[in-house]
């Protein structure tokens, strides 16, 4: 698992150019300078501080806060106190930062920012896995993600122990209603997915209803996206498939649901035999993990008295 989140970690730098989103935010946050740290602190005094979380969770987006720093001052010390993607209690030091004094506090809510959003959506995904696990169902992000830090949202899903869904809309074929609606059926949607793409990439078809199951089926798709169906509409569905399967004597296509999934009723849906369920609300409606940071020492008070 840490050799996998290391993995993660490597490819989310590589992907979105970690260092680049680093720089527009400081370009957000401090267009200018932070004009408050510049006037009070002088620029020879160092510090020491703690990042601490306020309530349980899984940390996440440790790398992230540390490049903040050294974005701001190469000479500033970050030393990690847990792993990434570990679960933390309220009161946990996650890590511990020293160095030039005006590179911390400009940096503070910058690091925080990314440190806290992630380990959000990594603790939101923890809650939903933990429901979903004991009955072999994975759960998946979406593509509902901040524009621009869906590698970084993505990765934090997957330290919560869930699943990515699609990346982009490179990634594979998913026939969704508005693509059904401009071919004019499912069949036909299918059909042109067929003769357009390569036979690597599986196919996908969302249906909101049983006759679009049975229809998916006659096309023989890879994979079914069960779209806000009740849960007696899931039960069904599944048992349809599975006969669909049986009858024919050919594997059946991977089983999704989505739409409506909350934490109330996802254990009820992964009962029903499932095999994904994938919840846009882990990267967009996830709230973050209370992290402060806080100065714990000071050196060259003198300095800041004149």
């Amino acid at each position: 698992m840490l050799w996998k989140l290391e993995s993660d970690r490597k490819g989310v730098e590589a992907m979105w150019q970690l260092d680049e989103l680093i720089a527009l935010a400081f370009k957000e946050d401090a267009p200018f300078g932070d004009v408050t740290t510049e006037a009070v602190v002088p620029k020879t005094a160092c510090g020491r501080a703690v990042i601490v979380v306020k309530q349980d969770g899984v940390i996440c987006g440790l790398f992230v806060a540390a490049k903040v720093f050294a974005a701001l001052d190469p000479q500033v010390r970050w030393e990690g106190k847990v792993t990434e993607g570990s679960w933390v209690d309220k009161g946990t030091v996650v890590a511990e930062i020293s160095g030039n004094l005006i590179a911390l506090l400009t940096g503070e809510r910058t690091a925080l920012n990314f440190l806290q959003r992630l380990s959000g959506i990594a603790t939101l995904t923890r809650k939903f896995v933990e429901k979903a696990a004991p009955y072999g169902v994975k759960i998946a992000d979406t593509r509902k993600t901040t524009p621009l830090w869906r590698a970084l949202e993505k990765h934090a899903v997957r330290c919560g122990g869930g699943v990515n869904h699609r990346f982009s809309l490179s990634d594979g074929v998913l026939i969704k209603d508005n693509h059904i609606r401009a071919a004019q059926s499912l069949s036909e949607a299918v059909r042109r997915a067929r003769a357009q793409t390569h036979h690597l990439l599986r196919i996908e078809v969302e249906v909101q209803s049983v006759e679009q199951v049975q229809e998916a089926l006659a096309c023989e798709v890879d994979a079914l996206l069960l779209d806000n169906l009740s849960l007696q509409e899931i039960y069904e569905a599944v048992q349809l498939v599975r006969k669909w399967s049986e009858r024919m004597g050919k594997p059946r296509p991977l089983l999704e649901v989505s739409g409506g999934v909350t934490l109330d009723n996802v254990e009820a849906i992964a009962q029903t035999g499932v095999d994904l369920i994938s919840v846009g609300a882990l990267t967009h409606s996830a709230p973050a993990l209370d992290i402060s940071m806080e100065l714990v020492a000071v050196e060259g008070s003198a300095a800041l008295a004149s």
